[in-house]
């Protein structure tokens, strides 16, 4: 008999994260709920209890997908199955040409969420920043914790560009000069969270992690 997945996890009142997906490589998926259809970021877990839960919480109008290693080969009957949009910056749409995509190019706008394009762990990588609960920046693969709840870039033998990588640190850094930021809610390595699922004070670990990336050494994966 198989197993039944494991339900996601309420972080905020709005936010669920998902069990890590091995079809991602053990990457974390977040749904947030919306009146009228909430904005899942990244492929969650495909099985028939991830639907019957996004069905209960109002559906889904938006998959906002970070990197290319966050598209799961379920992602077309995801699309049929919700109904919903696919966005994902315009490097990375060509990676999914059995599904109808919403490309951008360096910023989305979609109600309370924005679309940052952070390229460098991959071409298209990209953060999605939500608005409520003082400010949330889902940071996909762009920034991971490490063992010290610390949260950087980590460049490994296959981080597309490096240096674009610590400049899209920089251009977060500038953004949320004047912009409130609270979370950090990344795509991987959520084991190194303490529990808590996401790390708070966001504003000045995001100024950190340009120190902390440029210190440490390759990191084989």
């Amino acid at each position: 008999m198989q197993t039944p997945p494991k339900p996601p996890r309420k972080l905020f009142e709005d936010i669920y994260a998902f069990a890590p997906n091995r079809e991602t490589l053990g990457g974390t998926a977040y749904f947030i709920a919306k009146a009228g259809g909430g904005l899942l970021v990244d492929c969650p877990p495909w099985h028939p209890e991830t639907l019957n839960f996004l069905q209960a919480q109002g559906g889904v109008k938006t998959l906002y997908i970070t990197q290319r290693a966050a598209i799961s080969n379920q992602v077309a009957k995801i699309q049929q199955a919700l109904g919903c949009a696919i966005v994902i910056q315009e490097q990375e749409a060509y990676l999914m040409p059995e599904a109808d995509v919403t490309p951008f190019r360096d910023d989305w706008q979609g109600g309370d969420f924005r679309g940052i394009w952070t390229p460098g762990f991959s071409p298209g990588a990209s953060c999605l920043y939500y608005g409520q609960w003082g400010g949330c920046l889902f940071t996909g693969r762009h920034l991971l914790p490490n063992q010290k709840g610390e949260i950087l870039a980590l460049r490994t033998a296959k981080t597309f560009h490096w240096g674009r990588q610590l400049k899209g640190i920089e251009k977060l850094i500038e953004t949320f000069k004047n912009q409130p930021l609270e979370y950090l809610l990344p795509a991987a390595n959520t084991g190194f969270l303490r529990g808590t699922g996401y790390l708070a004070g966001a504003y000045p670990k995001l100024q950190q992690a340009i120190a902390l990336s440029q210190a440490q050494p390759l990191v084989h994966l």
